[in-house]
């Protein structure tokens, strides 16, 4: 057996308070005594994933608590907001949330959020570069124009975040939101790389089943997400865990060769842990 341990420390989400994560892998023995030779966990690329996955929950709970301030805006400024609303994560680490509209080459700021590092949200008018403001909108349409005919022909609302990065390019992410159905979807990730100006796709690192699956929240239980196709986690699935953790007593990331999940532990930390499947044992069957 292998046992492989790493701290991580994870932020705020969803007001839920800060975790210490730590990762475990168990490597299987199947029943010749023998484990599967040549299988190794990508612990770098899960790492990586799960950095990211962290990040986009730390957005998310942003984009709710400043949205929830925009709702008791005056209703003529809220009709003049459109699609092209995001936040963004300054050296301080303050957030500011931008809500507003671009439409013939400009932006139209409707709304500017500061969050501080206590959750506090201020409704604040500190003027924003133009150019920050109509790249970064740019880059969520450029990114959202690639998956408008998949959105039109599926029932399912999405959410959206965006970075700059370090060369002044944006990676974009489109991933299924909590539904008001109040089902919990996976199979469908939508990533990718644009350029600083906002408008040219440089790189997709997309991944779509070629259908949605779905969990309803409405009792904790155990579920299971079937990636088995795959080698690896993928950043949707692990967002998936990191999001939904706290309403199910387990979720577990199915791959072709290991199985990847978290246990809470007394302490209210997490462990992740990843265990090799036996070839000999039957996939587990999709709730």
């Amino acid at each position: 057996m292998i046992i492989y341990f790493d701290h991580f420390k994870k932020q705020k989400h969803m007001k839920k308070g800060r975790f210490i994560f730590t990762f475990l892998i168990i490597q299987t023995i199947c029943s010749n005594g023998q484990s599967n030779k040549g299988l190794t966990f990508d612990i770098a690329d899960f790492n990586k994933k799960k950095a990211i996955a962290e990040w986009l929950c730390d957005y998310d709970a942003i984009a709710w608590s400043t949205t929830d301030s925009v709702m008791k805006q005056d209703s003529l400024d809220v009709k003049r907001l459109g699609n092209e609303w995001f936040c963004y994560q300054t050296a301080d680490k303050n957030w500011h949330a931008i809500y507003g509209r671009y439409d013939e080459n400009k932006y139209d700021l409707v709304f500017h959020y500061l969050v501080d590092s206590i959750n506090k949200v201020s409704k604040i008018y500190e003027p924003i570069d133009t150019l920050k403001l109509n790249s970064y909108s740019r880059a969520l349409i450029t990114a959202n124009k690639q998956i408008k005919s998949l959105r039109d022909s599926v029932n399912i609302s999405f959410n959206q975040y965006i970075i700059q990065n370090e060369d002044k390019t944006f990676t974009v992410w489109i991933l299924p939101a909590f539904q008001v159905s109040n089902n919990a979807v996976y199979g469908g990730e939508f990533i990718y790389l644009i350029d600083q100006s906002g408008n040219k796709i440089l790189k997709d690192d997309s991944y779509y089943q070629g259908q949605f699956r779905a969990f309803k929240v409405d009792k904790p239980r155990e579920i299971w997400l079937n990636y088995r196709e795959l080698e690896k986690p993928t950043l949707g699935s692990v967002f998936f865990v990191c999001y939904y953790k706290s309403y199910f007593t387990s979720i577990k990331i199915d791959n072709k060769n290991y199985v990847t999940s978290t246990i809470k532990n007394n302490d209210g930390s997490y462990t992740w842990f990843s265990f090799e499947k036996s070839k000999k044992e039957p996939d587990k069957q999709d709730n």
